[in-house]
């Protein structure tokens, strides 16, 4: 398989770098990109040995469905049949954090599908990726795939940094574009049945998916077809994590030997601990800084990190998807 353009190399987003990284993906190479969600591991969807470097590099289960990500609906057509539902959903949320499950176009290849009738398609509205996307298209490409650039199974990567760190050797060419501004993946809709589907939540919520399709939106089941994020343990770091309820946390640290124990809550425990790191009060404050603050507490080598766990509420969903994948036993 073509490692074109590899080398772990961080550069700044310039028109320079974005031509340069579009060009490796026509020539079957990977590029990581930031997006307004996470830092995404690029390869051009319709070259299959690109598409399997992707698999190979994070340790991905072969048929573990990706993203493709595209600039605008027009190049969205070509990998999946939109209903009305679709047109409406896209009008309101792209570019933005919002996936849609579709029906695949019959020219979609299936090794950018995880071998399913259906695919996830993606309109990212970081500049960056937008940059990137448009040169590609551009250049003669159409779709990105693009799922989180670490290894499986673990932390998601916010930074440019945070890549290199997790693929180590593996890293392909960065392009930096700072701080993801919204730190937790998009939101997934299923659309290949009769009735809308959440697959994932994310930043957009449920109320409004709802509110733009006029139609309740169901919950996950079992007939829903496989997407990216949804296994039950998922964004782990190396050191154990345990969501707990802030009235609990106290308790906890003391069975566990506070000098062992890191904690992220919104007030300071009162038992001695390790390192104790204060978290926002608010769920998008929550969201973006959640893949850095596992990151930075993993690092410290202890035995258990400690999460308060979000209150309820449906402006909390994402968060509390992500950490409780963050924390099953696995």
């Amino acid at each position: 398989m073509s490692r074109a353009g590899q080398g772990g190399t961080v550069e700044p987003a310039t028109e320079a770098s974005i031509d340069r990284a579009a060009r490796v993906l026509l020539a079957g190479g990977l590029v990581a990109l930031p997006t307004e969600t996470v830092y995404g591991l690029g390869a051009d969807a319709a070259q299959r040995d690109a598409v399997e470097l992707i698999y190979a590099t994070k340790g991905r289960p072969p048929g573990h469905p990706l993203i493709v990500h595209v600039p605008d609906v027009a190049q969205g057509r070509r990998w999946a049949q939109f209903d009305a539902r679709a047109e409406r959903l896209v009008a309101a949320f792209w570019p933005g954090p919002l996936t849609l499950v579709l029906p695949r176009a019959p020219a979609a290849p299936a090794w950018a599908c995880g071998g399913q009738a259906s695919i996830g398609l993606r309109c990212p509205s970081h500049p960056v990726a937008r940059a990137l996307l448009e040169r590609f298209v551009a250049l003669g490409g159409s779709g990105v795939a693009a799922p989180s650039a670490n290894r499986f199974g673990r932390v998601s990567p916010t930074r440019a940094e945070h890549v290199v760190d997790d693929l180590g050797a593996d890293a392909p060419l960065v392009l930096d574009g700072g701080a993801a501004e919204v730190g937790v993946e998009s939101t997934i809709v299923d659309l290949t049945r009769g009735r809308a589907v959440l697959l994932r939540p994310g930043r957009i919520g449920r109320d409004a998916l709802e509110a733009v399709l006029g139609e309740p939106v169901a919950e996950r089941d079992d007939d829903a077809p496989r997407a990216s994020g949804t296994l039950a343990a998922h964004y782990q770091p190396a050191t154990p994590v345990e969501l707990i309820d802030a009235g609990a946390i106290d308790a906890r640290a003391a069975s566990l030997g506070g000098d062992g124990v890191a904690v992220w809550s919104g007030t300071r425990p009162g038992h001695a601990v390790a390192h104790w790191e204060p978290a926002a009060s608010d769920a998008a404050g929550r969201e973006a800084a959640l893949y850095e603050v596992l990151r930075r507490l993993d690092r410290l080598g202890l035995r258990r990190i400690l999460v308060e766990a979000p209150p309820p509420g449906a402006q909390w969903a994402a968060l509390r998807d992500r950490l409780e994948r963050a924390s099953h036993p696995g």
